[in-house]
């Protein structure tokens, strides 16, 4: 049996644009673009993941809307993702790059222009349906 990994990811927005993350070079899933964010540890809710990964990854502060935005599970070689998207407003800072290799701006319309991680099509896929609403 798989080992099973639960995860969060942040669609964070500004300016009615989108971050999206390239993982490193040495991390699985090298070079893919990804929304940030990680591992749920034990004793954590999402949120409370959630916020902890994006001050450790990128030493933003955001603000996480509480509605879940899209969940999907992925079985990869090294075990099954669950990954949980919340949209999230960035309230301080501006993003540093300490484990990611690149961080992009893009509009709904351009994500697809990215190569993702598998665990996080789907959430693209339903952000692409925003292009014409203007806003997400």
């Amino acid at each position: 049996m798989k080992k099973e990994i639960n995860v969060v990811g942040a669609i964070i927005i500004k300016n009615n644009t989108i971050l999206c993350a390239q993982r490193g070079e040495t991390k699985a899933l090298a070079n893919l673009w990804e929304f940030p964010g990680g591992k749920i540890e034990v004793g954590e809710t999402p949120i409370e993941a959630l916020k902890r990964e994006l001050i450790e990854e990128l030493e933003v502060k955001v603000a996480v809307k509480e509605e879940v935005f899209d969940h999907t599970s992925y079985e990869y070689d090294f075990g099954v993702v669950h990954l949980t998207t919340f949209v999230c407003e960035l309230i301080e800072g501006e993003p540093v790059l300490t484990e990611h290799r690149s961080i992009k701006w893009l509009r709904p319309e351009e994500l697809s222009e990215l190569e993702w991680a598998p665990a996080d099509i789907p959430a693209v896929k339903k952000l692409e349906k925003y292009k014409d609403q203007g806003a997400i």
